[in-house]
């Protein structure tokens, strides 16, 4: 009975906070700015842009996506060796995470297509051969730049969540006589996962917001697309307010998916 009371009265409360005053006040200006943005702003521009934006809109979620899962794919040795491994193997991923996380990713990015990217066409055979195609495209060289910066930063959340995973778990499997790949397939990394996600939630989020730096190398994502559109009307304010509301309502599905993905992993008492 003590329980069923309680329950109740920890919900109001949490309601109570939320709907203060100042929160009000808050959420009714932000409405009140949307409302007159699109009562005195100049949107007949978009049913035009439309086709453009959807498809800068999937350029941007290609990156995001390709980059994330490649880069997570990476993260895993990045983060095992420098718990587990010998120090021929950990002093170089240490050194790969330190330098691409100590350094700007849109320098980065600049150094691979304008640096590396220059170079290629003096090799001799290139142009001639089946990478050409590739190599002379700017996305290839957003799509590495994006992977390795978001691999070296989660090769370190991944080191932190591996190194947390209780030893005496891990001592359990092995006198259950579990060889080492199933005792990290069934132990070690979905332990270590679920320790990292609500941060892998946070840096996924934080990467689509550098999606737009991949414009500067003449990648036509949607800000690239936001930016088109602002040069041919000459708006300033309405396409910059379309491109946060799209910024917004992507991270809202990615969060609500990551978060779902949370609760359906099966691992208690972490």
């Amino acid at each position: 009975m003590e329980n069923s009371l309680t329950a109740p009265s920890l919900s109001g409360t949490a309601a109570d906070s939320w709907f203060k005053p100042h929160r009000i006040i808050l959420l009714l200006i932000f409405a009140a700015m949307i409302i007159a943005a699109l009562v005195f702003g100049e949107w007949d521009w978009v049913p035009r842009y439309l086709p453009r934006l959807a498809s800068g809109v999937g350029v941007t979620l290609a990156m995001l996506f390709s980059s994330v899962i490649i880069g997570f794919m990476l993260a895993l040795p990045l983060g095992i060796v420098q718990v587990t491994g010998p120090w021929w193997l950990k002093a170089p991923a240490a050194t790969f995470c330190t330098i691409f996380r100590g350094t700007p990713l849109l320098l980065q990015l600049w150094l691979l297509y304008y640096g590396l990217g220059s170079l290629f066409p003096m090799i001799p055979g290139i142009r001639s051969s089946f990478l050409w195609p590739y190599l002379r495209e700017a996305w290839p060289y957003g799509v590495f730049a994006l992977t390795v910066s978001f691999a070296a930063y989660e090769g370190e959340v991944m080191r932190g969540a591996f190194a947390g995973v209780p030893s005496g778990e891990l001592q359990a499997a092995h006198a259950f006589g579990m060889g080492r790949w199933k005792m990290f397939r069934r132990i070690w990394f979905p332990r270590a996962f679920y320790r990292a996600l609500p941060t892998l939630t946070g840096e996924t989020v934080l990467h689509l917001k550098a999606t737009p730096l991949v414009a500067t190398i003449t990648v036509i994502d949607v800000y690239g697309v936001i930016t088109k559109v602002r040069q041919e009307t000459l708006l300033t304010y309405e396409p910059l307010l379309l491109l946060a509301a799209v910024y917004l309502l992507l991270t809202f599905i990615l969060v609500a998916g990551l978060r779902f993905l949370e609760r359906r992993i099966p691992v208690k008492g972490v």
